[in-house]
């Protein structure tokens, strides 16, 4: 049988995360990242096996900060964001692993010798099969129904920092052969603040995801004087008028987006759509905002046997990312 990518929903086997480095994660504030990564892994471990890559010398800051349940396993990095430079497991419905190794280049701005090496090593210790690609590409930058529908982004497949020269039929018969896709569904551009420092170029990850198959969350800005407002305009009038690998129309709930619109007077891309699905849990991303209820009450209708439980995510955004990409599910073959 074909290997594919399942859904997120899919039992997994355990969770990936990987553990902060000195740079610039750790130079804004080492407590703060210290603090959230070690509150997503401690929570996850308590539905599921949790796995943190170490760096060989953050040891010791590990061993404070993580709950004694969580596996650790040493391996130099640059970085921590396992969403994006790990790999994007595959099964084949027949009791098989595999793992797709895509091409990281640190968003086309960060160091990355070190971590273009670390999904090989997750898959060698995982036991799964590995499939090397030449695209650039980021675990963020995907998002699937499990049954042939992938969502993307014009400016993370297409961009110049990635995939200079690339058109869109090469990266869609990439995907097809790496995460057997079937459809993909073209978004413009991410939010206005992902193209910050530190941001990843449009990652959909905090756009859009699939719930379940024909059913879509979107990131929705309200304020028409807010950046996003047209962009999540425009993200809306595509999947509304999509359909999927299987010819459905896509059903879209909107999410809005939290009422937080700068910090420290930076624009923030804070987005309830970076969650995370564990067995029997949904992590969602909180932000001290008025809006954390509501969308907590959003993913308890739509995840009924999850529990739903929440995390500040602010210190992880304040580094360019969110709960979701700092975590990767490895699936029960």
């Amino acid at each position: 049988m074909l290997f594919f990518m399942p859904p997120e929903w899919h039992p997994h086997e355990r969770t990936w995360m990987s553990w902060p480095v000195p740079g610039y994660t750790l130079d804004a504030g080492a407590e703060a990242a210290h603090r959230a990564w070690s509150a997503v892994a401690n929570t996850i471990v308590r539905y599921e096996p949790v796995t943190m890559v170490v760096d060989p010398g953050e040891r010791e800051s590990a061993a404070r900060w993580l709950a004694p349940e969580v596996e650790v396993m040493e391996q130099p990095l640059d970085d921590c964001w396992m969403r994006d430079n790990g790999p994007t497991f595959l099964v084949d419905g027949a009791g098989g692993l595999a793992g797709v190794d895509w091409t990281f280049n640190g968003w086309g701005w960060h160091a990355h010798a070190k971590d273009d090496l670390v999904a090989a090593a997750v898959l060698e210790r995982a036991g799964a099969t590995r499939f090397r690609s030449e695209m650039v590409n980021e675990g963020g930058g995907i998002h699937v129904d499990g049954e042939g529908t992938v969502i993307v982004t014009e400016t993370v497949q297409l961009g110049e920092r990635r995939n200079p020269g690339w058109t869109r039929e090469r990266v869609e018969a990439e995907l097809r052969d790496r995460i057997g896709a079937r459809k993909v569904i073209w978004l413009p551009r991410g939010l206005t603040a992902d193209y910050g420092r530190y941001g990843t170029s449009g990652h959909v990850d905090l756009l859009a995801c699939f719930a379940r198959p024909g059913l879509v969350l979107c990131h929705v800005q309200s304020d028409p004087d807010h950046p996003d407002h047209e962009v999540t305009r425009e993200n809306l009038r595509i999947l509304r008028s999509a359909t999927d690998a299987r010819g459905r129309a896509l059903e879209v709930v909107e999410l809005p987006a939290p009422e937080t619109r700068e910090v420290d007077g930076e624009l923030v891309d804070y987005s309830y759509i970076n969650h995370y699905l564990a067995n029997g849990l949904a992590l969602l991303c909180s932000f001290g905002d008025p809006r954390d209820a509501a969308a907590a009450e959003v993913f308890a209708r739509l995840f009924p046997g999850r529990a739903i439980e929440t995390v500040d995510a602010r210190p992880i955004f304040a580094l360019g990312g969110g709960i979701h990409c700092i975590t990767q599910q490895q699936p029960r073959p």
